[in-house]
Order: C-alpha cells, then sequence, then structure tokens
C-alpha cells in the first residue's frame, strides 16, 4: 500500500517536471493608414532648352581692305550705330575723287553737245546746213547726258563703298570673339566673320515636346487650333544650368511647323526678357511646364519605396495583411504623386515603415489624415 502511494507521487512530480511551456502569441505591427484619394494636381516636367538672343548675328566687311581701327572689346555692350571697326579708307577716297573727276569731264562734254545744237539749228533753219547734221549733233548730246548719268552712279556707288570702311553696330547687344586682329587683310569672301553681334534684351529659349507631351498639351488647353492652345498656356520657368530658377517667366510664343522625322520631336519657343543681361547666346537650361489634371488618385511621395526605377506601396487588404504592388504615375505635385495606375480611391496605403514589411504580412493598420490632399492644397 505505501508502495502505491509513492508510486503515484512519484508520477504526478514527473508529469509536473515534463509540462510544456505556455504558447506565445507575436501582435500584428502596428503600422500609420492612409485611405487613398482623388483629386486635381498640377505636375511639373523639364525639358532641356537652349537660349539664342534676339538677335544673333554676324558682322562681316561689305568691302576688301586693310583693318586699320577695331573700337570695341570682346564682350563689351554696343549700342545700334556705334562704330566698332574701320578699313582702310584711303583707296575708297581714291575712288571717289577718281569718280568725281569722270563727272567733270562728262558735265564739259554735255555743254560742248549743247553749245553744237545750239550753233546748227539757226543753220537748218536758214538752210545753210542740212538737218541731218543737227540730229547728230542731238544724239551726241544724249550720250554725253548718258556719260553724266553714269558718272553720277559712279560716285554714289563710290560713296556707298566708302561707307562700307566703317562698319556700325546693325542693333543693341554684346559683342562675341574678335576673330581678326588691327591690320589684317579682310573681304567678303573671308570664311570667318569679323565677330559676332547678340542682341539680348529678350531671349528665345527652344525646347521640344516629344507626340506624347504634344497629345497631353492639345488636350488640356482649349481652342481649336495651336496658335489658339498657345495663349492660353501660362508663363513658363527657366531652370539654369546650376538649377536655379532664372527670376523672369516666359512665354511660348511659337511652335514649329511639323516634326523632326528623325527625333519624332516638336520644337516649342519661349520668349523670356533679359533686361538685366544674365542670360547669353549660347546658354542651356530647361524649360519647365505645369500639366493640370484632374480626378486622380494622389498619395504622398514618402509613403511610396522605390527599386530599380520602379515605385511600389504596400497596400492594406480586408484581411488586414498588406500585400506590394507597383504603380506608375503622372508625375510629382509638390511633395506628393499623381497616381496613373495601380491604386484606386478607397484603398488603404501604408505610409510608415514600410521597410520593414513583407508581402503578406499581418498588420494593425491605424488611420491617419490624408496629408497628401493637403499638401495638393497648398501647393
Amino acid at each position: 500500500m505505501r508502495y502505491l502511494t509513492y508510486l503515484v507521487i512519484a508520477c504526478v512530480l514527473l508529469t509536473a517536471c515534463s509540462g510544456s511551456a505556455p504558447v506565445q502569441t507575436i501582435e500584428p505591427l502596428q503600422v500609420p493608414v492612409l485611405q487613398v484619394q482623388s483629386g486635381s494636381g498640377i505636375t511639373y516636367n523639364d525639358y532641356p532648352a537652349s537660349i539664342e538672343g534676339k538677335e544673333n548675328l554676324e558682322i562681316r566687311p561689305q568691302v576688301s581692305g586693310i583693318l586699320t581701327n577695331i573700337f570695341v572689346d570682346e564682350g563689351a555692350f554696343v549700342t545700334k550705330g556705334q562704330p566698332i571697326f574701320k578699313i582702310d579708307q584711303a583707296p575708297f577716297l581714291e575712288k571717289l575723287n577718281n569718280a568725281r573727276a569722270l563727272l567733270r569731264s562728262a558735265h564739259g562734254a554735255l555743254a560742248n553737245a549743247q553749245l553744237e545744237i545750239e550753233k546748227l539749228t539757226p543753220l537748218v533753219a536758214g538752210k545753210v546746213v542740212s538737218e541731218y547734221q543737227l540730229r547728230t549733233a542731238q544724239q551726241a548730246k544724249e550720250t554725253a547726258q548718258g556719260n553724266v548719268d553714269q558718272a553720277n552712279a559712279a560716285i554714289a556707288s563710290e560713296k556707298i563703298n566708302l561707307g562700307y570702311t566703317l562698319i556700325k553696330a546693325p542693333c543693341n547687344g554684346y559683342i562675341g570673339r574678335l576673330l581678326k586682329k588691327q591690320g589684317s587683310l579682310v573681304g567678303p569672301n573671308d570664311p570667318a566673320a569679323l565677330t559676332d553681334l547678340s542682341d539680348v534684351e529678350q531671349v528665345r529659349v527652344y525646347f521640344a515636346f516629344g507626340e506624347t507631351d504634344f497629345i497631353q498639351f492639345k488636350k488640356q488647353y482649349g481652342g481649336t487650333t495651336i496658335a489658339e492652345k498657345v495663349k492660353r498656356v501660362p508663363p513658363v520657368q527657366l531652370i539654369l544650368a546650376d538649377d536655379s530658377i532664372y527670376s523672369v517667366r516666359g512665354k511660348i510664343d511659337l511652335f514649329d511647323g511639323q516634326f523632326d522625322k528623325n527625333t519624332s520631336a516638336i520644337t516649342i519657343r519661349a520668349t523670356f526678357q533679359n533686361t538685366n543681361g544674365l542670360l547669353r547666346s549660347g546658354n542651356t537650361g530647361k524649360i519647365r511646364m505645369g500639366i493640370g489634371y484632374a480626378g486622380k488618385v494622389i498619395i504622398p511621395q514618402s509613403a511610396t519605396g522605390e527599386m530599380q526605377d520602379k515605385i511600389f506601396v504596400y497596400v492594406i487588404q480586408p484581411d488586414n495583411k498588406v500585400q506590394k504592388r507597383l504603380i506608375t504615375i503622372f508625375g510629382k505635385t509638390g511633395e506628393s504623386y499623381l497616381v496613373k495606375d495601380g491604386l484606386k480611391a478607397g484603398e488603404r496605403i501604408v505610409t510608415k515603415g514600410f521597410d520593414h514589411l513583407q508581402d503578406g504580412d499581418t498588420v494593425k493598420p491605424e488611420l491617419v489624415s490624408n496629408t497628401a490632399q493637403r499638401l495638393v492644397k497648398n501647393n
């Protein structure tokens, strides 16, 4: 009997010592969640651009000769009519004086022809000489008059050539490099110009649309023609090479007539005022244009991840499991994305902490305010 009692006690102790530990349950990760909404926003696209002055002129000599004076330096600002080069005038003064001498000789011949007519006229009337001699004298006068006219034209031509020896600025602008030095022989057929002159009080900025951008542009703005749509385009921004924004906004004023067959792009021109001369011909930059969208899903950029140039979000399923989903976007508006595909209004997405999530994890969602909508309203 005592033996059975000991046996029961030993079994109880053995059972107690071999009992399993209680199972611990893992709580779902609590994450902030945003319910996606739709709204309106503007995305901004940047297009590479080249800058040219309103006038970009090559300064070339119109007569040949020795360059005797250079009145400006490289990069100098000149005004319309200001002398910038001078070619040796001596040969042209000589030609002008020779033309004037020929004119005096022609006037003398004309006067002699008139005297001959005056002498023969009464003699013909008195039938002392034949009428043929008078007609010959009248013809000689016509020839002499022609010589006078020709001499006057030669003088005018030589005056023009003499004027070409002083080369003046055809417009306001900045002088480029001076490719010829004082004492150089210059002429109209030289392969290189004396210099370039650029009027940059206004600058023309050229950029291009691809076919998709062009179609979107036509949809966005009212009007039946491109000219009517251009009038409705708001001012655009110019982003300079250092990524700073030029202080003055410009206006699109020209679309090319056709697409380039090689690039499938159409050239567009925007004009900017440049009264401070900050921009010069040859500068590069980017044109920033806004495109408006209505009724699109808007989410904070901070609620997305990026991997290999693809954007993804974590969507909360009805059973509170997360699904990693790729999305495509129209572009950015402030600190938010305008979603093109991949999300619908009303769905929930994780806004923070998704770096530690895996597809299929169960989470405990904590709904937060839709900051994306607030961000759009503030932009």
